[in-house]
């Protein structure tokens, strides 16, 4: 994340230390989203903004001469490498991304500008993407980080986990990044279920209607009943089922938080309060810019959503304690 931008200054001056002059290539989520401050602050020579194999080529040969070799085939996210798991020391757990970015423009997200045009991978590359790591690694459990997974769901998520049940595949599944709740009906539960998902997290944001409207396009609140009914129906327990609740927004009350989590506390599901981050380029952050909250010189320290919180935002610290409090209790 940006306000992780220390641990990335001491990360280059490490390799400094160990290696010396050699040119050093900065990119990711820091990169993309402050390229000044990072170009300014990092230390490193060369910044690569967006997705790291469209620009870290061309970066390799302003730094090393024409003697890089040519880069991979970037006709799709297919053609990639698959990740070096094998360099990690615990594969227990294991990250899987059948999409990058996502077509809604949730006005507090970032999802956009990281990676730009919404792209899918085939179903089939990424079951036996999952299947090799299981047979390679042992592993048993693996999460789902995309921004829009079930988007054309018919098309890509439904035929994929529908693979992954047919293998009868000893694996278990999770969706931590927050599922679209519009898109979960009776046959995506089932197929949830067959797969081997057991810990579901949803994205609503807010019951707040004219909120959810006016910032996250992608659901409502009457998506949320039908999606847990559904749910309910194919075995799971509404109390597992975790419901992803936005608090601190710019002009966002205490009330409209404490209503959220009463709504999703009466569906018989769990709320999970996230704390909003202002995000240099989204909308939000343009509006906290026009009131003076934020502006270009701003630290990134401050994109941290504690910090933000108890500093810039519009809730006293004492209402945050109290509205966590309340989303804890059972």
């Amino acid at each position: 994340m940006t306000y992780w931008y220390p641990g990335v200054q001491a990360a280059i001056e490490l390799v400094r230390r160990r290696f010396g002059a050699v040119p050093v290539i900065l990119g990711g989520i820091y990169a993309t989203l402050c390229p000044e401050h990072a170009r300014a602050q990092s230390g490193a020579d060369i910044v690569v903004a967006g997705p790291g194999e469209r620009g870290v080529f061309a970066a390799l040969r302003d730094a090393l001469g024409d003697g890089v070799p040519p880069g991979p085939d970037l006709s799709g996210l297919d053609a990639l490498p698959a990740p070096a798991f094998g360099l990690l020391r615990d594969r227990t757990w294991l990250p899987v991304l059948t999409s990058r970015g996502c077509p809604f423009r949730c006005t507090f997200c970032a999802s956009h500008l990281l990676a730009g045009d919404f792209e899918q991978r085939a179903p089939a590359s990424v079951a036996a993407e999952i299947e090799n790591h299981r047979a390679l690694f042992g592993t048993r459990h693996f999460a789902f980080y995309d921004d829009a997974l079930l988007l054309d769901k018919d098309r890509h998520a439904v035929p994929l986990l529908e693979t992954i049940a047919a293998a009868a595949t000893p694996v278990r599944l999770h969706a931590p990044n927050g599922l679209h709740i519009r898109e979960i009906d009776g046959p995506m539960a089932r197929v949830f279920r067959a797969a081997g998902f057991s810990s579901l997290y949803l994205s609503l944001e807010s019951a707040d209607a004219s909120l959810v409207r006016e910032r996250t396009p992608k659901t409502s609140p009457d998506d949320l009943p039908r999606a847990l009914d559904a749910l309910e129906a194919a075995g799971y327990q509404r109390c597992d089922v975790g419901v992803y609740l936005i608090m601190g927004l710019p002009g966002q009350s205490a009330g409209s938080v404490d209503e959220s989590i009463r709504f999703v506390r009466g569906l018989g599901a769990t709320p999970r309060v996230a704390f909003f981050s202002p995000i240099p380029g989204t909308a939000e952050w343009d509006t906290l810019a026009r009131t003076g909250v934020v502006s270009e010189g701003t630290d990134p320290l401050l994109h941290n959503k504690i910090a933000f919180a108890y500093l810039k935002g519009d809730l006293a610290p004492a209402e945050f304690e109290r509205i966590n409090r309340l989303a804890a209790a059972g």
